[in-house]
């Protein structure tokens, strides 16, 4: 055993994938022990906050201290992230379209171009072939840069409790700066939020231990049902080789994943929990493992080994734990590796179909892709939204395909060095 041990562990590539699936496991336990929020909990008013420091802005007026920082591009970046190169092109655009000479407008000119823009737009005009949707860019554009080029203060007002008129109690100048750990409520969105307004990354790390576990269940079930058929019908033969080849014949008549849709389907969205649709792809996968372990029985059944422990007069099952089930044991672990890894496939591809786990319940990586897909993160290019999701099915099966090419080197006689 030990050097069976030694011998996979001086795999490369078993080594890689190991250590990359063993830090997905590792985040996948110690992320929610740090963050115990709720990973369906919805922390934002509206869909897709791009990833960053969310700083709450009355705390940060309201920081202990202010500091005065001269920098010499801080007004050129307050300016480029609230005008960004796409809406100084749209920008242009509605100038052409409200009668100003293209050849007088230059967009890397911000000066010019917002004076151009506020003597021009207003957000009242009509202009023919412009859309509501297009209209309704153009006002939130007007109000993102209003007063962008001042360098006034911004006045801090409150009303006196006697009269209720405004009065100033203090102004923002453009170079103060707060400290961001002394502000109160500050919250990290590595990964933004997802189309209900959900932290991403807390989302993510949950949905991959739902669907570590669907695919470990359905790995299980299926290499086991297709561990014992293939074990009784290489070996028994005759009637029961028969009909374990006729029950397999007909799944793959059936293509498994045509077969899982419609018995997803008829169980129902209220039934559909993780575990029931780990089992549901669990019975709908283990043919190809069944016919694989049958080849394997064959070839080992007629051993010197197998014969004398029959004439020794051992029962079928002790035959078949003891002296063949040990000779494939490296093999049935190979084939336990490629089914977890297709059963988290298989549950992704169902929830992108809408018929995954319950929604309301836990999130997959299946589901986390469908409401990407729903809410149209790739048409938004809201990338955090799904291409997270996409990274880490990558590298689950990646390394699971790794540490599996690694055993097969190993345990392969014809691939061995």
């Amino acid at each position: 055993m030990q050097h069976t041990l030694r011998q996979v562990f001086h795999s490369g590539k078993f080594v890689v994938g190991f250590a990359i699936f063993a830090a997905i496991l590792l985040i996948v336990i110690v992320y929610p022990l740090i963050i115990t929020d709720s990973p369906l909990q919805i922390i934002g008013q509206g869909t897709f906050f791009p990833p960053g420091i969310y700083v709450n802005a009355y705390d940060s007026i309201n920081a202990p201290k202010t500091y005065t920082l001269n920098l010499d591009n801080a007004a050129a970046r307050r300016i480029a992230n609230k005008l960004s190169p796409d809406d100084r092109v749209a920008m242009k655009e509605w100038l052409v379209a409200a009668g100003v000479a293209e050849s007088q407008i230059d967009t890397l000119d911000t000066q010019k171009l917002l004076t151009q823009w506020n003597s021009t737009y207003r957000p009242d005009k009509q202009i023919e072939g412009m859309t509501i949707a297009k209209l309704r860019y153009y006002q939130r554009v007007n109000d993102s840069i209003a007063g962008l080029l001042s360098t006034e203060p911004a006045i801090i007002a409150a009303k006196k409790p006697d009269t209720g008129a405004l009065e100033a109690v203090g102004a923002v100048k453009q170079s103060d700066y707060v400290n961001i750990n002394q502000v109160a409520n500050v919250r990290a969105l590595p990964l933004g939020t997802d189309n209900f307004g959900r932290d991403v990354l807390t989302e993510l790390v949950r949905a991959t231990g739902v669907s570590l576990q669907i695919g470990f269940v359905a790995g299980i079930i299926a290499t086991l049902i297709g561990l014992t058929l293939g074990l009784a019908a290489g070996y028994i033969g005759g009637l029961v080789d028969d009909i374990v080849m006729f029950i397999t014949n007909l799944f793959i008549v059936i293509p498994s994943f045509v077969l899982l849709i419609l018995i997803s389907f008829s169980i129902g969205q209220d039934k559909r929990g993780a575990f029931t649709v780990a089992m549901v792809i669990g019975f709908t996968s283990w043919v190809w493992t069944a016919r694989a372990v049958r080849s394997q029985v064959i070839s080992l059944r007629n051993r010197d080994h197998v014969n004398l422990s029959k004439l020794s007069g051992h029962s079928i099952p002790h035959i078949i734990l003891t002296d063949i089930l040990p000779y494939i044991a490296s093999y049935v672990v190979m084939a336990l590796i490629l089914q977890i890894s297709s059963g988290i496939l298989a549950e992704a591809g169902l929830s992108i179909l809408g018929l995954g786990p319950r929604t309301t319940e836990v999130p997959t990586l299946g589901l986390m892709m469908n409401w990407a897909m729903i809410y149209q993160a790739h048409i938004l290019e809201k990338w955090w939204a799904y291409l997270p999701v996409l990274v880490t099915i990558a590298l689950i099966t990646f390394s699971m395909n790794l540490m599996n090419t690694g055993l097969d080197q190993i345990f392969n006689p014809a691939l061995r060095d």
